[in-house]
Formats: structure tokens, C-alpha cells, sequence
């Protein structure tokens, strides 16, 4: 009797909420990740990257949505999704249930490159040079001569 008096009022689901705000730092650092990634879960932190990324996962959730990264906090509002590694990638994705630092079968050989973060869009671009002519001349207006 008392456990569906719970759920009619939805005690339920302010517990969940208390228990959300309480594990992302309280009132002001779950209000501090409602901003910087316009959504508040709670879930059990599975592990960190090198890069300083934090994954998480909560079974309660929907599959496809119970698995997620919290980007560092240096990344700030510049994070996508370039700045998760390849190993992390297979486990967010459900190619690998295994954790990368609980994967002892994860092959790493020495040709394999070390990360590096999708840098399009910013300075650090990788821009080609052309080796031909351009075929607009930008129109430069002559100078008037001061007689």
C-alpha cells in the first residue's frame, strides 16, 4: 500500500531528483552542468581518459542513453566529439562492453598513433596550399596622383 502511495505522489522521482543534484556537487554544480551540457543524469562513474574525460553509465536509463562522457572541464564550451579517444568510442557506442582499462584482450602496437583532437574549424586546421595560378585578380583601384 505504502510503496504505490510513493509512486502516486511521485516521491519517486523527487528522490531520484535529490539524489541527481546531490551527486553532481549540489544546487551549484548540478546548475553549472545544466549549463554546460544542458542535461543532469546521475550514474556510476566508469572511468577517465587521458585526456581528462569522464564516462559514465546508469542502466535505468534507455539503451543508447545510459552510456555518456563529460568532457573536461579545461574543454569547457569548445567540447565535441573528436576529443573522445578510440577506445572510449567503442565502449559509448556499444562495440565493447569492457571498459579500456578493463580490457586485457586490447591490442596496442607501437605503429599505432597516439590521439590527436579533430582541430577543423579553428587555427590549428590543416589548410592545403594550391600550386596553381587563381583565376580572379581581386580589382585594386589605381591611386590618384596628387598634382
Amino acid at each position: 500500500m505504502s510503496n504505490s502511495i510513493v509512486k502516486l505522489l511521485a516521491l519517486d522521482k523527487l528522490s531520484n531528483l535529490f539524489n541527481m543534484i546531490k551527486q553532481n556537487g549540489g544546487i551549484r554544480g548540478s546548475l553549472y552542468k545544466l549549463y554546460r551540457q544542458e542535461e543532469l543524469k546521475d550514474g556510476v562513474l566508469v572511468g577517465e581518459d587521458e585526456l581528462g574525460n569522464k564516462y559514465y553509465e546508469n542502466p535505468r536509463y534507455f539503451y543508447g542513453r545510459n552510456r555518456w562522457v563529460e568532457y573536461n572541464d579545461k574543454a569547457y564550451l569548445d567540447y565535441d566529439g573528436s576529443q573522445v579517444t578510440a577506445e572510449w568510442y567503442g565502449w559509448l557506442h556499444y562495440k565493447t562492453d569492457l571498459p579500456p582499462h578493463k580490457d586485457p584482450s586490447r591490442p596496442k602496437y607501437k605503429w599505432m598513433a597516439e590521439f590527436t583532437e579533430n582541430m577543423s574549424g579553428t587555427t590549428g586546421q590543416y589548410v592545403p596550399y594550391s600550386t596553381t595560378r587563381e583565376k580572379i585578380e581581386p580589382w585594386v583601384p589605381k591611386q590618384k596622383s596628387s598634382a
